[in-house]
């Protein structure tokens, strides 16, 4: 996954930026398992933000769009009964935030 600049000129303008900070500098979207991902496509189903995709051959879910994950939502585990999707912690996400919101303070 790249956090070049570039990436901010590729995302959707909604996706670009949350509180004022380019979106691909905050370090939240999920992980699939691949362990334990079925292939079932819920998550795919559940999530409006298209952060997933299917590979036809592995037969997996992936995350294709990362940066499109909406800042703290883990909406989709609810949708996996494989727990096959993580996020990162919580507490360590708003901590950059936190930092990030000193480069770049709301206008």
């Amino acid at each position: 996954m790249s956090t070049q600049p570039e990436v901010l000129e590729e995302l959707e303008e909604k996706y670009r930026l949350y509180l004022g900070i380019p979106r691909h500098l905050i370090p939240w979207f999920p992980t699939i398992d691949p362990e334990k991902c079925v292939g079932c496509k819920e998550c795919l189903k559940f999530c409006h933000d298209n952060v997933y995709a299917f590979n036809e051959e592995t037969k997996k879910v992936y995350v294709a769009h990362p940066w499109h994950c909406q800042v703290y939502c883990q909406s989709c585990t609810h949708a996996c009964n494989k727990d096959a999707i993580t996020f990162p912690d919580r507490r360590e996400v708003k901590a950059r935030i936190r930092e990030l919101r000193e480069k770049y303070p709301l206008a």
